[in-house]
């Protein structure tokens, strides 16, 4: 005799639960056992412009690590028969000769004289094409300085022949190469610089909202008169007062340096707030009963509890630390050649005549606005998502 077991059925009169609310049920359950980083992940994925701005900025910082892989050619090789060269438009279809060729190419220059200046200016060749390959073989370098390579990601078949995809500068380099290897000391110089500001001000903003007191008043009298000080003159005369002959690494470092000395006290005040806040918590005094030490409870139980809001903070500072490389650099009191920032770069854009010949010489400034842009997009997003629970 066989038995089945029965189905079970919902009793008379009981009421249907919709699909939707136990679809949002489920929803919420999961928002309860979920932890404060997996929160802020699924709220961080609704802000599609933030998501938008992280690939970019995943994609520039790319470029910067890997920036002779996206080099063409040295920045440092010239070129003085193609000074100011315009930009060459990167052809994919060849149809000149009747038929239809798949295959990148790039139309040579020749040399005409503008009849109203008299001034020597480059044309388009259409009978000179100069066939382009990717992962074309050029200059050797070490990938990531240690990994020796001679792959580059585009470039011509004859490493002799002509291509300026973005156009050339006045001692006919290419100024695309250049622009690559400019990201890396700009985008660099700001996560270098918010490092140190990061440190800076955890530290001393910790320091004077955990004892306050005398401490508290110090601290915060010198951030005040640090905030007080006019920025720009201020970066102009410690950018000045470093030696001319200095190498252009230890300029580099002197840079930094000075960026993170103006920029740790927002974050120094931002910390002191919380930690105000966060000092009489229950599990603060519990550390401290339990024989932890003072820095150890700063560092193991206060600063964790706000770290989603440290991220958006640092996020929100790099633009300002790359904006103020490119000001001092552009002023000539910053970094100088041979070290090449976008900064450096802009220096040439500032004779009006170069600019009027040559106005490709303005795109390392197009490339610090998607810069600044995209990771001031990355850093609202952040911040939305590091109070998950906000509507």
């Amino acid at each position: 005799m066989s038995t089945s077991i029965p189905e079970a059925t919902a009793p008379v009169g009981a009421p249907v639960q919709p699909a939707e609310e136990e679809f949002a049920q489920e929803q919420e359950a999961r928002v309860m056992v979920a932890s404060q980083w997996q929160l802020m992940w699924w709220k961080f994925r609704r802000h599609k412009l933030a998501m938008v701005a992280g690939i970019v900025a995943l994609a520039i910082y790319a470029v910067a690590l890997f920036a002779e892989f996206f080099e063409p050619f040295p920045p440092d090789q010239y070129a003085a028969n193609y000074t100011y060269a315009p930009p060459q438009r990167l052809h994919f279809i060849d149809s000149s000769n009747g038929g239809i060729k798949l295959g990148l190419y790039v139309t040579g220059y020749k040399v005409a004289i503008d009849s109203f200046s008299l001034r020597r200016t480059f044309v388009e060749d259409p009978t000179k094409k100069i066939p382009v390959v990717l992962l074309a073989r050029g200059f050797k370098y070490k990938l990531l300085g240690f990994i020796p390579m001679d792959r580059h990601i585009i470039g011509p078949v004859n490493q002799g022949d002509p291509m300026y995809l973005i156009g050339a500068d006045s001692m006919g380099r290419d100024l695309l190469s250049k622009l690559v290897a400019g990201t890396r000391v700009s985008m660099s110089i700001g996560l270098v610089g918010v490092t140190i500001s990061l440190v800076l001000g955890i530290l001393l903003g910790g320091i004077s909202g955990y004892y306050g007191g005398t401490i508290d008043n110090v601290i915060q009298r010198t951030i005040e008169f640090l905030r007080s000080l006019p920025t720009i003159p201020l970066w102009m005369s410690l950018a000045a007062a470093l030696p001319v002959n200095w190498p252009p690494l230890y300029v580099y470092f002197g840079i930094t340096v000075i960026l993170s000395f103006i920029g740790w006290t927002g974050l120094a005040r931002v910390v002191r707030g919380r930690f105000l806040a966060l000092r009489e918590e229950d599990f603060v005094l519990a550390a401290r009963l339990d024989g932890s030490s003072e820095m150890r409870i700063i560092l193991r139980h206060m600063v964790p509890s706000f770290m989603s809001h440290i991220i958006a903070s640092i996020t929100m500072a790099i633009p300002g630390m790359i904006l103020s490389e490119t000001a001092l650099s552009f002023l000539g009191l910053g970094l100088r050649p041979p070290v090449i920032s976008w900064g450096v770069l802009l220096q040439d854009a500032q004779n009006i005549r170069a600019v009027s010949t040559a106005p490709w010489l303005l795109l390392p400034g197009l490339a610090v606005v998607v810069a600044v842009l995209s990771l001031n997009f990355l850093g609202d997003g952040l911040r939305d998502a590091a109070d998950p629970y906000a509507r």
